[in-house]
């Protein structure tokens, strides 16, 4: 935010947890109200500051069908919040000597393609290895229910592909990393990945209501997951839970991922090495399963997740002792990432404000041949193209969407809650692109 008036300056570096937590929380609730009363979102939520809760709640419905409604207590899978488990699971392993995060990682996968050679396992925690991500394959979707039988047996998904780029050059979003270190888990503690998992962390930080999860397992207050096919609400595809593994298997609830959050200020779980290690960015502001930013000059560590029929965020402002959570189950509004940015900043003392409905104009699709291309938008590659008159974006390995103008070179989409901008107005192609999710990220054409 920036003041033009000094005389504001003041009462601007004022808190606002200086208010009542109840006029917080009252602010809190009704900004999600209205993203309820939207359509945009269906979960539960949490903030705190300074150890306390000032609203833990659940919105809209666990399971449509049965008329049951989301609680704190509601389970939702985490996707790749995940992730921040796995790493702090080889942290762990770290300070026990078992492993070093300097290692090769041929040191402990059974016969790696010469290819795997010089990569470490600091480049599979930093998203730096070039292997590419088994999610990114086109034919992904098509083998969703596939049963895998085993981790090691899974890596035939993508042990024999080329790599993508020299390791530790780039950064790009790697699920076959995470479910390396998966692997390197269990072979390094002897023990399975999710059992590792519960008995080094969760049994230790008292998360009873956080673990693997597996569809067949009974599990007490587990949320349905939710998509959106033609305008309609649907069940959301299924998926094997062997896939996501140790790159975003995990289900949890609100009050678990707080629980999380307290023991991340103590050394009950990591050591104050291994949460330096956690929390420092490396390539692309990444560290070891944490985004790694700036919010109106606040550090925050956080990281979201997506899988199908959920959207899920925590975001953390370290310095300040405050966090956000927030779990969906549903995988088309897109709207966590952004709520939870938002309501942290709340308890930071910024402003937020009720979701609007944009309103779609009219646009001649003449105007639209100048925007198709490829564009490269942090990690992903986003194609933009013209099908029978509309505008359509397509994100590498997801599904295509149309865009809706909201104003000249401005455009929505209306199954999640992202807006696209093609800056400048001239007769010759668009070069740059930007995408707000929840956060603003530039792009340049690539085609």
């Amino acid at each position: 935010m920036i003041i033009r008036n000094p005389a504001l300056l003041l009462l601007a570096a004022l808190p606002l947890m200086a208010q009542p937590a109840s006029d917080v929380a009252a602010k809190a609730d009704a900004y999600v109200e209205s993203y309820v009363k939207a359509g945009k979102f269906s979960g539960s939520v949490l903030i705190a500051k300074d150890g306390k809760v000032i609203l833990s709640r659940g919105y809209g419905m666990a399971d449509i069908e049965l008329d049951v409604p989301n609680k704190p207590e509601t389970k939702f899978r985490l996707g790749s919040i995940t992730k921040q488990f796995t790493s702090a699971a080889i942290l762990q392993l770290q300070e026990q000597g078992k492993l070093s995060v300097t290692d090769e990682i041929s040191k402990y996968i059974p016969d790696p393609p010469e290819t795997w050679k010089g990569i470490t396992i600091h480049h599979l925690l930093t998203h730096t290895s070039g292997i590419p991500s088994y999610t990114d394959n086109h034919d992904y979707i098509e083998h969703m229910r596939d049963v895998t039988a085993s981790p090691l047996e899974f890596l035939s998904r993508f042990r024999g592909k080329p790599l993508e780029f020299k390791p530790g050059s780039q950064f790009k979003y790697d699920n076959s990393g995470f479910f390396l270190l998966g692997v390197i888990i269990e072979r390094v503690s002897g023990m399975k990945y999710e059992d590792y998992l519960r008995q080094h962390i969760f049994d230790k930080v008292g998360m009873s209501d956080t673990g693997y999860d597996w569809p067949t397992t009974i599990l007490k207050n587990r949320a349905s997951g939710y998509s959106m096919d033609k305008g309609k609400i649907i069940n959301a595809e299924y998926l094997d839970m062997g896939q996501p593994y140790a790159a975003g298997s995990l289900y949890s609830t609100v009050l678990d991922l707080y629980k999380w959050d307290r023991a991340l200020y103590t050394t009950n779980v990591m050591s104050a090495k291994s949460k330096e290690a956690a929390f420092t960015p490396h390539l692309s502001n990444y560290g070891y399963g944490w985004f790694i930013e700036q919010q109106h000059g606040h550090k925050t560590v956080g990281h979201g997740g997506g899988i199908n029929g959920f959207s899920t965020v925590i975001r953390r402002a370290i310095e300040e002792d405050a966090v956000a959570i927030v779990l969906s189950n549903n995988d088309y509004t897109g709207t966590p990432g952004k709520m939870g940015k938002e309501l942290l900043g709340l308890v930071l003392g910024e402003d937020v404000h009720p979701y609007v409905e944009r309103q779609e104009i009219t646009a001649d699709p003449k105007t639209f041949e100048r925007l198709t291309g490829k564009y490269q938008v942090g990690p992903m590659a986003v194609e933009v193209r013209v099908d029978n008159g509309k505008l359509i974006l397509q994100p590498t390995g997801q599904r295509a969407l149309e865009l809706h103008p909201y104003a000249p070179n401005a455009f929505f989409l209306k199954e999640v809650d992202v807006t696209v901008v093609f800056p400048g107005n001239g007769p010759g192609r668009a070069e740059e692109i930007i995408v707000n999710q929840g956060g603003e990220q530039k792009g340049k054409r690539i085609e």
